[in-house]
């Protein structure tokens, strides 16, 4: 279809999202069937599902990027993002989240309001998406229809108002019956294809009476209009309430909730016609708000072909056959192929060699990007996710897309030496396509490290590095970069003398040492008076005293936040050099500090989590028996508790593994380096022992 037909009041941005398995894949395979897009329906479980295309997604039954897709229902264009559940691919609902007009949030009939379910509620409540709930799996056993509806409003704050009832629960599920007509569907073929509009069944009509009227009541207070006409006891077309129910969608104000069994492929229909009446197009939201990089001003850029040509890239991937892909939503104006394009977060101005719309990881070329539209763009080699692009003659930059911070790490190495570029540009290109990966080398220990969301989120990362780039890497866990440090001041003598025959070496040196307030690092002072040691020699003293301090006498760590001041000394008129001066100096500052009380010190972090307060006591408890000390507790948005504290990093690893199963992953946590402090007596012992020193010095 060609895709001037559609103006921007017939276009939808959505996306679909939920809790893992509450059937959010296969939700969107029926959509994409029923619209014509597809002519066979792909399975989860079988591996076949279109969206989840990625080789990683097949094998483990589950989504991990979120795959984009258009399609046409009732002379309506309908992109579609279907997103991730599992809380280790957050980045992915986040930044779908920020471009989308709407989301068809899913929950499970037995499972109700899940962890993941209230995470991406909280995202959409972000970036305020209008949503409709589609309440899926009620053709299993244990569905329970009012007692999901009752969680959404008691766990997420939502008005949630059903306009459907399920025609039939369990086995016995065979359609829907639509509030707004007061009329059943019932779904009479296996594929759902076929469905017939019948009498509300007599059993079910005081029920459905019931909740109309609640419908009703609810929409009221969306609608003077309505509200008028309710009262006075006048009919309400269908049409009118079909009004009030988007009006109240789009102000947030109420959340319509469906039902049906995407899998038995029944209610789907009903769903696609609710996203065209009730969830916004690109008119319908506000003009997007800007700054101009030039003057500083606040500028806006309303939805119209009219205006200046603005964009946001929120994500990259790259293709096996056509390179980088950027995918922007375009919120003004129109851009063609073979145009330039202006990235006024890096000041560069890029050409759009290719537009494309995505079909998961197929793809169809397209003229022209418009507003309104989640197309893919390549030919874009500086721009990154969160960049803008717009026309360089009205440049703004919008709010970029932010991201949480990476909770864990493994430290990786290629099996082969001869691997080791190969696997840096693999993990480069990457961490471009995924901002929650992060890679960086550390300068203590040498060893590449990987961060990310969670285990899962680095096993796909490694598996990725395997099967995309043929790199095959061992990882292990990280070392913890501790510092070695003293307790008090100490003074200390090297004399290096060697005489083999002809001009010998003689160095002699007395330094000392004493502590420092943390951060300061080492500081060297020549306190030498009257030429005890030529100053010509001092430097190579400081050279070999910082060698001395990046090799502690503890267990070998990197000496910290001591000064290092020259005292005294003696020199030879011919075996002198500097060589044997800074010989001295580094024998002098290790017998110095061997005096001084050597501590270990450890990386403090300072950790912030947010957990539901029914888990506030176990969470507190785990805290405390990882060595934290907590600083403070406050109430959190919607019924939740933030608690903050410091803890060292060595008690972190396996954290985020251990904090969602003492919390049935409805909390979360964000950590940061605060500082060093000295390790405690029993912990540095035990230290010591692994690293194989002795505990006395």
């Amino acid at each position: 279809m060609a895709q001037l037909e559609y103006g921007l009041e017939k276009i939808r941005n959505i996306g679909i999202a939920a809790h893992i398995d509450a059937g959010k894949t296969t939700t969107t395979e029926r959509i994409l069937y029923y619209s014509g897009r597809i002519h066979r329906m792909g399975e989860v479980h079988d591996g076949a599902a279109t969206m989840d295309w990625m080789q990683q997604e097949q094998e483990r039954g589950i989504t991990i990027t979120s795959a984009a897709t258009t399609c046409y229902w009732k002379d309506h264009k309908i992109n579609i993002i279907d997103t991730p559940g599992h809380v280790d691919f957050t980045v992915e609902v986040e930044r779908s989240m920020r471009v989308l007009d709407g989301v068809i949030a899913i929950f499970c009939a037995v499972g109700g309001v899940q962890p993941q379910s209230e995470t991406v509620w909280r995202q959409a409540n972000k970036y305020h998406v209008p949503r409709i709930a589609f309440v899926n799996k009620m053709d299993r056993l244990g569905a329970d229809f009012f007692r999901v509806v009752g969680r959404i409003r008691e766990r997420l704050g939502a008005n949630a108002i059903p306009i459907q009832l399920p025609l039939g629960v369990e086995s016995a599920f065979e359609g829907v019956i639509d509030l707004v007509t007061m009329r059943a569907i019932r779904h009479v073929d296996e594929l759902g294809e076929k469905t017939e509009e019948i009498e509300i069944p007599k059993d079910l009509i005081n029920m459905a009476v019931e909740h109309r009227e609640e419908m009703i009541e609810a929409l009221a207070d969306v609608d003077e209009q309505l509200m008028e006409k309710y009262l006075e006891g006048e009919k309400i077309a269908a049409d009118e309430i079909r009004a009030a129910i988007r009006k109240g969608t789009l102000s947030g104000q109420i959340v319509p909730v469906l039902c049906g069994a995407a899998f038995k492929n029944k209610g789907v229909q009903p769903l696609m016609d609710a996203v065209v009446y009730y969830l916004p197009s690109p008119l319908d939201i506000e003009a997007v708000v800007g700054t101009n990089p030039k003057t500083g001003a606040v500028e806006t850029r309303a939805p119209s072909l009219s205006e200046p040509f603005c964009a946001l890239a929120f994500k990259i991937m790259t293709d096996p056959y056509v390179g980088k892909l950027t995918f922007v939503r375009a919120y003004s104006g129109r851009l063609s192929k073979g145009a330039h394009v202006y990235n006024p977060v890096k000041g560069v101005r890029e050409r759009i060699a290719r537009i494309l719309r995505m079909h998961a990881n197929a793809r169809e070329d397209v003229d022209q990007i418009r507003a309104g539209d989640i197309l893919a763009v390549v030919g874009l080699q500086n721009t990154v996710t969160g960049d803008t692009l717009c026309d360089q003659n009205h440049p703004i930059v919008l709010e970029s897309i932010q991201f949480p911070e990476p909770v864990i790490s493994v430290a990786v190495e290629p099996k082969t030496v001869a691997e080791q570029e190969k696997m840096a540009a693999a993990l480069a290109r990457l961490s471009t396509e995924d901002p929650t990966f992060r890679m960086h080398v550390d300068d203590e220990t040498g060893q590449t490290i990987i961060s990310g969301m969670g285990e899962l989120h680095l096993e796909i990362i490694l598996d990725r590095l395997f099967r995309e780039f043929g790199v095959q890497a061992n990882h292990g866990k990280p070392q913890v970069a501790y510092k070695e440090t003293i307790r008090r001041s100490a003074e200390g003598e090297g004399r290096y003398v060697r005489q083999t025959g002809g001009r010998g070496q003689y160095g002699h040196v007395i330094l000392r040492v004493e502590p420092l307030e943390p951060g300061k690092g080492i500081e060297f002072i020549n306190q030498i008076k009257g030429g005890e040691v030529p100053k010509e020699f001092v430097p190579a003293i400081e050279s070999g005293v910082r060698e001395a301090m990046e090799s502690g006498i503890l267990a070998g760590y990197p000496v910290v936040d001591v000064r290092v001041t020259l005292i005294g000394g003696s020199y030879h008129e011919v075996d002198s050099s500097e060589i044997a001066f800074k010989i001295a100096g580094s024998m002098a500052a290790k017998a110095a500090l061997r005096k001084a009380e050597p501590a270990l010190k450890e990386p403090i972090m300072l950790v912030e989590v947010v957990t539901p307060e029914s888990f506030m006591g176990d969470v507190l408890s785990d805290l405390n028996s990882r060595r934290g000390q907590i600083l403070g507790m406050e109430p959190g948005p919607g019924g939740t508790q933030v608690i903050r504290a410091e803890v060292p990093l060595a008690e972190m690893f396996g954290y985020a593994t251990g904090l969602r199963s003492i919390t049935q992953g409805r909390a979360s946590y964000t950590m940061e380096p605060a500082r060093y402090e000295e390790v405690p007596k029993n912990v540095e012992e035990a230290l010591l022992v692994r690293a194989g020193r002795a505990v006395a010095v």
